[in-house]
């Protein structure tokens, strides 16, 4: 079964939301790509550009190998009908279908607070950031993403509390990312995990980095933003994490540093401002148990988009012809850091595809 989850996730053009289509059309993994991909693009599930990708035993020979090497390597593949995967990550809008985890999967399902921010922070922001994760750690896990900066501030002080941390990657989990955190990545393993939805092998690509927002939102009941400027990746985190049902939380900063205007931003928006840990413990609350496709239309053989009012403005800029994300974002009035992340919600609902590099088009549906 795992074989035929590598194999449906490894086809360009299948997002999480169109292999959970084909799942409910065709009933398994397994008869999904038992099927004619040319029935499955008449009924709309699949884009005819997939067609030619469908070659099952090239897929299921790939799938072995990745397997193989995950075995060797010690790095356990979860699917989403394991009892490993992770608690709350299966309740986001199209969770990944694969997991691949280096360490202790029970981590996973642990209540955990995504802790994020800047790359350059300041010495307020580490100071900040260590005091709150040393207290904090000793009820939670320490969800990051191994980034200079705060993140890195966050994992340390973690494992040097004894605390349990977990690190999600925008690459495969056997490529650390930055170079220069390949010892706290070793440490991460033996007290928590590192955690990627992208196969081993696959590079830090900058468009793979939105993916890694989202799940560590997605694995955790809220968001800590410590520092952060107008364009930072943390304020990508911290949309998802309000997509996501969570509570996003914000330390407040010195007003005249550049650092400050994201976090006070996120005040101003409705973010909780926290001075101390007691102020994240007495706001979170579990997330609430829902259907994970509830948005979906139920007739599963013709497909719609379940656009918002951004996201449909967005898609209907685009064409057939691979577009880059600066122009999409001129044309649109749009910052690259948001347009990535409402880039991301369109690939996953299946309404964009991305070409190669930050290219984007509409999807054939």
């Amino acid at each position: 079964m795992r074989e035929y989850w590598i194999s449906l996730n490894s086809i360009n053009g299948l997002g999480p939301v169109r292999i959970q289509r084909l799942i409910e059309f065709c009933g398994s993994p397994r008869s999904v790509l038992e099927t004619a991909p040319q029935l499955l693009a008449e009924k709309k599930l699949i884009m005819p550009s997939c067609i030619n990708e469908w070659k099952i035993n090239e897929l299921l020979d790939n799938a072995h190998k990745q397997l193989e090497f995950c075995k060797d390597n010690e790095i356990s593949v979860l699917i989403k009908t394991d009892e490993d995967y992770p608690l709350y990550l299966k309740e986001i809008f199209a969770p990944p279908p694969v997991l691949y985890v280096k360490g202790d999967t029970k981590v996973l399902s642990s209540h955990a607070l995504g802790i994020v921010g800047t790359r350059n922070p300041s010495s307020y922001g580490v100071n900040c950031t260590r005091a709150i994760t040393a207290k904090l750690c000793e009820k939670m896990v320490i969800a990051s993403g191994l980034a200079r900066g705060i993140d890195t501030v966050a994992h340390e002080c973690c494992l040097d509390k004894d605390g349990k941390t977990v690190a999600v990657l925008g690459c495969g989990v056997d490529r650390i990312y930055p170079a220069e955190n390949k010892n706290l990545a070793a440490r991460i393993c033996q007290h928590g995990a590192l955690v990627s939805e992208f196969p081993p092998g696959t590079p830090p690509e900058t468009y793979n980095f939105p993916r890694r927002n989202r799940v560590i939102s997605g694995i955790s009941r809220g968001v800590l933003v410590v520092e952060a400027g107008l364009k930072s990746g943390a304020l990508i985190t911290a949309n998802y994490a309000l997509q996501q049902n969570r509570t996003v939380f914000a330390i407040p900063g010195p007003i005249n540093s550049p650092m400050s205007a994201g976090t006070f931003r996120l005040i101003k928006d409705g973010a909780v401002p926290v001075s101390k840990p007691e102020d994240i413990f007495e706001h979170l609350s579990p997330v609430p148990q829902v259907s994970l496709f509830a948005s979906l239309p139920q007739e599963t053989n013709r497909p719609q988009l379940c656009l918002d009012e951004e996201e449909k403005e967005i898609w209907e800029t685009l064409s057939d012809e691979p577009v880059r994300i600066d122009i999409i974002a001129e044309q649109c009035g749009k910052q690259i850091p948001q347009l990535l992340g409402i880039m991301l919600n369109l690939e996953l609902k299946g309404a964009v595809t991305q070409i190669s590099g930050q290219q984007f088009r509409r999807a054939l549906l």
